[in-house]
Order: structure tokens, then sequence, then C-alpha cells
């Protein structure tokens, strides 16, 4: 009985198998692992820490807005104006009257004339309308340039650089809550406090970038038209043919001074010269 058994099971086993797939419903696919999500990739440490051959991922978020493009616009002009004093203050009014102010003003008088010069900030967005207005202060213009420098891609890598530095930040401050020895405390708050500091410099060089592209920078020259072009006057060309006469004389009166004092030196030299010149022609 028991060899019957021995040899009969594992047909039996076989049989009870087929039976068991032939029942499954047709064309059931086989069960499929759970899936498993990707991992968050971390954020770059600082540039400071960072291996040359290894690279990053990179900080640009997919799908975040495109970053307003920072541009510095600065402009120069040169402005001849009738009185330089009075055009200093109407330059300051129309850096006021466009929401803007004067960073500097400076005023020299010089033999020529009087001149000046006045540096101005005005929103960006209403720069080609200050010089508009600066033209209309102006008896002329005889130079103007504008110049524009796009900043964006140094201000989007500052502000990357200061998203890792705040989450480096995070992570020392959780270190120096486990810290358990004041080796280790001192150790991680001066590595805290060399990434504060090179926060606080990243803060400074954003806000600067900001500030400067929103508020463009006029720096304007001012020359008075009375030193540029003097009207002809009989008794100044008298006072200066006196002059050129004066000086002429002074000129040739040292000529002959210094002839004296040196006469020991050239006397000798023309005697030479001329007993020379007589013996040759004999």
């Amino acid at each position: 009985m028991n060899k019957l058994l021995k040899f009969s099971l594992p047909p039996l086993l076989i049989l009870g198998l087929m039976l068991t797939s032939a029942c499954a419903p047709a064309g059931a696919p086989p069960p499929m692992p759970p899936e498993i999500p990707a991992p968050t990739p971390a954020p770059a440490p600082p540039e400071e820490f960072r291996d040359e051959d290894k690279e990053y991922p990179s900080t640009v978020v997919p799908g975040e807005p495109a970053v307003e493009r920072k541009i510095i616009k600065t402009g120069y002009i040169t402005l001849e104006v009738e009185d330089v004093a009075e055009t200093i203050g109407k330059v300051a009014e129309v850096a006021d009257a466009l929401g803007g102010y004067v960073v500097s003003s400076h005023k020299y008088e010089e033999e020529r004339g009087i001149s000046g010069s006045v540096t101005i900030r005005v929103p960006a967005d209403r720069f080609d309308e200050a010089f508009d207005r600066l033209h209309q202060l102006a008896i002329n213009v005889p130079y103007e340039s504008t110049e524009a420098r796009d900043v964006t891609e140094e201000y989007v890598d500052l502000q990357a650089r200061l998203h890792n530095l705040e989450a480096t930040e995070a992570q020392y401050l959780a270190l120096l809550e486990k810290a358990t020895t004041v080796e280790e405390m001192l150790k991680v708050q001066q590595a805290l406090s060399d990434v504060r500091g090179e926060i606080e410099r990243i803060e400074g060089r954003i806000k600067y970038l900001e500030r400067t592209s929103d508020m463009a920078l006029i720096e304007v020259t001012l020359k008075e038209t009375k030193g540029l072009a003097e009207p002809w006057s009989p008794s100044d060309a008298l006072k200066s043919a006196v002059r050129g006469l004066t000086t002429f004389g002074r000129g040739l009166a040292t000529g002959f001074i210094w002839l004296g004092v040196f006469c020991w030196v050239w006397i000798p030299i023309l005697v030479f010269w001329l007993r020379r010149r007589r013996r040759s022609k004999v």
C-alpha cells in the first residue's frame, strides 16, 4: 500500500496543477510588482564643496516660471547750456518727476567757463523718456551714449547658490543640536559661520543687481556755451600780440645771456675754425 501511494502521488499532483491552470481566466497577465517611486535628487552642495570631476543635478526646477530678465542700463550725455548752475537744478527736477533721484552733482569754474556734472538714477522703463527730457534742456548735445548689460544668468546662478547654502545652513543647525561635545559644537559653529557669511555676501550681490537693473544710471556732463565760443575783440587781439612780443623779447634776451656765459667755450672754437679756414685758402 505504501508503495502504491509513493508512486501515485506525483501523477496526482501534476493532474491537480493542470486543472488549476485550466480554470484560470484566459489571457490573465501575471501579477506585477508594486511600482517604486523615483528617488528625489538631493540638492547640489555649495560650490566650494563641489568635486570638479563630478556632475551635479541642475538647480532649475522644471515647470517653474521663467525668471524676469535683469538688464542694467547706463547712459552718458553731454549738454551745452547757457547756465550750468540752473541746469543742474533742472536735471534734478527731471529725475524727481520720473520717480528717480540724484546720486551726485558737481560744479567747476575753469578759465574757459563754468562746467558741471550730474549723476541721476531713473526707473529703467523710463530710461528713454529721461534722455528725451534732457535733450530739451540743452542748446546742443555734442555727445550721448547708452549701454545695456544683461545680468540675468548671474542673477539666476546666485539665486540657486543661495538656495543651496540655505539648505546647508539648515543641515548644520540640525548637526549643532545633535552635537554632544564642545569640540563638535565649535566645528559646526565655525562651518555655520562660514556658510552664513557666504549667504550674506550673495544676498548683498542679489540686492545690488535688483537695484541697479530696476533703476538705470545716467551721467550728465554740462558745459556753458559762453566759454565755448567767445566773440572776437580787437583789444583782446592787441593784448595777445603784446604778450607774444614780450615772450619773444624774453627768449632773445635769454639767448644772449647764455652766449655771454659760455663765451670761454665757443670763442676759442670760433678762432680756431677761422684760422684753419685762412690757411686752407692760402
